[in-house]
């Protein structure tokens, strides 16, 4: 199936921008939640709100894939990093700054699971850690293949970027990433971005107000955009690298000046005009 498109128009930005189930550990990976609403807030806790009746069947939903780690990376928290509050969050901004419906609630699903036709864009967190068995590689080729999106982000350093690069590689064998240049586009949806910002984790970026650093490795300072693009130039899979833009979203209410070096200043405007031009395109 082909993903339907929405119009234009439902994007609009408005001109002012500014536990059902226990969350615990089950072998190596998370005790199974189908939402991020299940999961109890870590940071600052997130608003709720209502989809007026006549769009529940027809809003944008976050989706978040989840994934077994693989051998890559160097060992963080694997694809529930940030959750719930990352997803809420940036449910809520879209919400709250766009005219775009918004499903109050988020998606966790996994790669073979028969709904993940039904979500046009999917987000995976730490891809340096990134592992798909073979049976996940062909669902999520022929996800992509047909008009689905990923969104790859909060990784660092060569080692991160060999792993996720290889298990790409083996969902779309025929095609490579490539540097999103700044005048592509996708920088000039909603908001006009000029730069390809990092976004540090809440600690770093907290010290960075007195001169810290922002990269979280040596090998990570400068922050690459990349996408996989089709025949047709659409982008099928973008990775946002050295950067950790969900901790923009989760950590926005912790620190003033975090929220408006990073959250406020990169972090959304990136996030928001991906899931337009996507979302449009």
């Amino acid at each position: 199936m082909k993903f339907r498109r929405l119009p234009a128009l439902l994007l609009l930005i408005a001109a002012g921008v500014a536990s059902a189930q226990r969350w615990g550990r089950r072998g190596n990976g998370m005790e199974e939640v189908r939402t991020a609403r299940e999961v109890p807030s870590g940071s600052t806790g997130t608003p709720t709100w209502e989809c007026p009746e006549a769009f529940k069947a027809d809003v944008f939903t976050f989706t978040r894939i989840r994934y077994e780690r693989g051998g890559g990376g160097w060992g963080r928290g694997g694809w529930a990093t940030d959750l719930p509050d990352s997803d809420l969050n940036l449910s809520w901004r879209l919400q709250q700054m766009t005219s775009l419906k918004v499903d109050p609630d988020t998606r966790i699903i996994r790669p073979t699971d028969p709904e993940l036709m039904t979500f046009p864009f999917v987000y995976i967190a730490e891809p340096g850690g990134l592992s798909f068995s073979e049976e996940e590689t062909l669902a999520m080729r022929k996800y992509l293949e047909n008009g689905g999106f990923l969104l790859l982000d909060d990784f660092w350093g060569e080692e991160d970027w060999t792993n996720c690069e290889e298990v790409l590689k083996q969902v779309l064998p025929n095609r490579s990433f490539q540097e999103i240049p700044l005048t592509h586009p996708i920088y000039r949806s909603v908001f006009t971005i000029k730069e390809k910002a990092q976004v540090p984790n809440i600690d770093l970026g907290a010290a960075s107000e007195y001169g810290g650093r922002t990269w979280e490795r040596d090998d990570a300072q400068e922050v690459h955009h990349r996408a996989i693009f089709d025949d047709k130039g659409r982008p099928m899979v973008i990775a946002l690298h050295n950067t950790d833009n969900g901790d923009g979203w989760e950590r926005e209410g912790e620190s003033a000046y975090y929220f408006k070096q990073f959250s406020e200043r990169t972090a959304y405007p990136l996030a928001i005009n991906i899931i337009f031009y996507v979302m449009t395109h």
